[in-house]
């Protein structure tokens, strides 16, 4: 067992383990539907990532796949990409809410562990990176 960024233990998943590409493309599209849906989460994608949809869905399904099953198609910047955006730690909590719902739904509790665990890290990194939330780096 290993300790999730939450404290949790889970148990330790090798990151290939139960994962294929179908997983990781049918996690993202689910995921993505229900986000761009979201009366919350919805509207902060809608206008910077309209038409391009199919392409942040392909870009996402690279994200996960590199971090899944340590492919190298991802090459993005994650930080710079959410800079802008009028994010909060509120926002970030309904989008690990509503991606673990959507990983519990979809994958075998281990796997979904192992997602949810690294979903949560991500969003730990963003938000300290974005300078929000309550492990953001405060200057004086």
């Amino acid at each position: 067992m290993a300790q999730s960024a939450a404290g949790r233990s889970i148990p330790i998943v090798s990151p290939a383990e139960g994962v294929s590409e179908e997983l990781i493309r049918q996690l993202v599209e689910t995921f993505y539907d229900r986000v761009i849906r979201d009366p919350e989460l919805g509207p902060i994608f809608q206008k910077p990532l309209a038409g391009r949809w199919s392409q942040h869905l392909a870009r996402m399904t690279d994200f996960w796949s590199a971090v899944a099953l340590r492919t190298t198609r991802y090459q993005g910047k994650p930080q710079a990409a959410h800079r802008g955006f009028d994010l909060t730690p509120e926002l970030f909590a309904l989008w690990i809410a509503l991606f673990e719902e959507t990983a519990r739904e979809i994958c075998e509790p281990e796997v979904a562990d192992f997602f949810i665990d690294r979903a949560q890290r991500i969003a730990d990194s963003l938000q300290i990176g974005l300078g929000i939330g309550p492990k953001a780096l405060r200057l004086p």
